[in-house]
């Protein structure tokens, strides 16, 4: 095995060293590259770019791109022209991408044809656009087809990444990665997982987003190993592209492994050449069943976006937990600033503590988070009272281990109880009909929320209502006040949950809801006349926010 090896300290040199590479390096489609040729058309990419650049300006420059290979060239053109990239979400519509190109101060914008009809009638002035695939693109690039790697421009504190996180919230934030923070990520997951030079990376998360380039793309590159495409997640086509490649390792985030396990499955599944798909919010129940299925293991890590802490699984870890808290990591109560208890259990796993053992998960020690590109006020949310406050709700037990209890948003107090909904989450996920759930606060009638889940897949009212009572870890304040059962779960760009959209609509939705009065162990359907009724709440948002409960604005 060929480890990261040389320790380089920039993106640059990881790209300069697969010049000369002729093994297979990229496949997408029915195009296969060797790394020598992705290096050298990063090199005349990055030439062109060089030029292109205006005196002055900022160097960062615009991708709106499906997973093509001209998006890794972009990254490692960008390294090489000590440029960053910002990753332009395509799901973004109007004014709002517009507005993500100009905060950004891409003076240039790389796309495709497909993506031109999303930037038609935009006020975007002073950006170039470069189409790819077009004869005047190719005409561009063909004065810099000789150009070599030259990754001494570039310096590990160079911005390589403007990745935008979630905007559930307000705008989406721009947070920042630099080429030895991307560097550093790519080896050391080459050295947690043993990535090979032979190994092929399966790249079907959008290339926008983190997951895909810091932990899927940064360790191939680290490790030489080949990278294959996936323009967009496709779960019937994830097995066939997986043998096709021979595809060794992949990454997920959201609900893509739930869509896996939701196609038909076939005698010959585990006959293909996967280690491990690496992610975030697979679930337990999700993540065994997986590996039954395919003969892969699934680790579930847990890291913020923007890099600020980060929680490794390792062999002993219980069920359940994400990891062991490192040095630094600590849960804190966002009122107080002071640690939370530890969490108590009851013999058949339920939480006891829920209310004071709950907390933001906060990072004390050393962290690579590096800023979000001119938004101060979001910074001075992540960083202050001495720490990095990821805004992810965790609780530990009494050995050190962290469990994830989902985001601020998504803490529940009922009956002056606080609970965690990705808790509730994984207690349903056991029901045989759910293809997908999730579980967020509405507003109670009188003080406090109820428990409302989100359902995919198919379901039966009072077979629910006995599995509810048959599970031996769901809490008494736990059952949803309501079902709502859809056919498939609204998601983000990148697969996981709308959950903004979830709580937005609550129970006045187009959706089939199921409830469950006060009282009563049977679920019925909600009428309209029981929507306007006193037991359901006509109130705003949820009373967890109106009563202070939630970490205040920092």
């Amino acid at each position: 095995m060929e480890s990261s090896g040389s320790a380089r300290g920039t993106v640059a040199e990881l790209v300069a060293e697969r010049f000369g590479d002729h093994r297979p390096g990229l496949w997408c489609e029915d195009l296969v590259l060797t790394q020598h040729e992705v290096a050298a058309g990063a090199a005349a990419r990055a030439a062109l770019l060089a030029d292109l650049l205006p005196p002055g300006a900022e160097p960062h420059v615009g991708v709106l791109l499906d997973n093509t290979p001209e998006y890794p060239m972009w990254l490692s053109a960008a390294a090489l022209a000590g440029a960053a990239v910002a990753g332009i979400n395509p799901t973004r519509r109007g004014p709002e991408l517009a507005r993500d190109i100009l905060h950004t101060e891409c003076r240039t914008v790389v796309t495709e044809r497909a993506h031109l009809p999303l930037l038609a009638g935009l006020e975007l002035p002073g950006v170039r656009m470069l189409v790819t695939g077009t004869e005047e693109y190719d005409a561009l690039l063909a004065p810099y087809a000789g150009a070599e790697p030259d990754p001494s421009r570039a310096a590990p504190g160079d911005r390589l990444l403007l990745y935008f996180t979630s905007g559930s919230t307000g705008a989406p934030k721009a947070a920042i990665c630099s080429q030895g923070r991307l560097a550093a990520a790519g080896r050391s997951l080459v050295g947690q997982f043993g990535v090979r030079r032979d190994d092929v990376h399966y790249v079907c998360m959008p290339m926008f987003h983190g997951n895909a380039v810091i932990a899927d793309w940064a360790p191939a590159l680290a490790a030489g190993a080949g990278v294959a495409l996936r323009r967009r997640f496709s779960a019937s086509r994830f097995l066939a592209d997986v043998r096709s490649y021979g595809a060794t390792y992949f990454t997920y985030v959201g609900r893509a492994v739930q869509y896996i396990l939701a196609t038909e499955e076939r005698a010959d599944d585990r006959d293909n050449p996967l280690r491990l798909g690496f992610g975030t919010e697979a679930g337990a129940v999700d993540a065994a069943a997986f590996e039954r299925r395919f003969g892969v293991r699934l680790v579930e890590g847990y890291g913020s976006s923007e890099g600020g802490a980060a929680v490794q699984w390792s062999p002993g870890t219980p069920a359940g937990a994400v990891g062991r808290a490192a040095p630094g990591l600590v849960v804190l109560d966002a009122q107080t600033r002071k640690e939370c208890p530890p969490a108590s259990f009851d013999a058949a796993g339920r939480l006891l503590n829920g209310d004071e053992a709950i907390g933001e998960l906060v990072n004390r020690g050393p962290n690579p988070f590096e800023g979000y590109w001119r938004n101060p006020a979001a910074e001075a949310e992540r960083r202050h009272d001495g720490g990095y406050w990821t805004g992810d709700l965790f609780y530990r037990d009494a050995d050190g281990y962290l469990y994830f209890a989902g985001r601020t948003d998504d803490r529940l107090r009922v009956d002056s109880e606080n609970l965690a909904a990705a808790t509730i989450e994984n207690i349903l996920a056991r029901y045989e009909g759910a293809a997908a759930v999730a579980v967020y606060a509405v507003p109670d009638p009188v003080t406090g929320d109820q428990v409302m889940a989100t359902l995919a897949g198919t379901f039966d009212p009072a077979g629910f209502a006995a599995f509810l009572e048959a599970q031996p870890d769901l809490g008494t304040k736990m059952a949803p006040r309501f079902v709502r059962v859809v056919e498939r779960m609204p998601v983000t760009a990148t697969n996981k949950i709308h959950r903004a959209r979830l709580r937005k609509e609550g129970v006045r939705c187009a959706d089939p809801v199921w409830w469950r009065p006060p009282g009563e162990r049977a679920y019925r359907r909600l009428t309209p006349e029981d929507a306007e009724g006193p037991l359901v709440s006509t109130r705003g948002p949820s009373s967890v926010r109106r009563q202070g409960l939630e970490p205040r604005t920092r």
